[in-house]
């Protein structure tokens, strides 16, 4: 990673994820911090209860995508806010 204006990153994960360990992604969205010049959000968001796979429940899958679509309308500024 080194020193750039990266764009709004909201990155996912899951505790359980037998295939990507939860502090990798941790650790890459911290260095991507560190090296960003621009003002963009950088979020994580980590799921203590799912794995790689994600929720395996519909309704929490439907959650997951609203919370993924809220982030993405919210950076496009088609959200209004009053």
């Amino acid at each position: 990673v080194k020193k750039a204006d990266y764009p709004a990153l909201l990155a996912t994960s899951g505790l359980w994820d037998p295939r990507v360990a939860y502090w990798e992604p941790t650790k890459w969205l911290a260095k991507l911090r560190e090296n960003n010049l621009g003002e963009g959000d950088m979020l994580l968001k980590m799921d203590l209860a799912s794995g790689h796979f994600s929720a395996s429940d519909r309704y929490k899958l439907y959650r997951e995508r609203a919370f993924e679509l809220t982030f993405l309308l919210d950076q496009l500024k088609v959200l209004r806010t009053d």
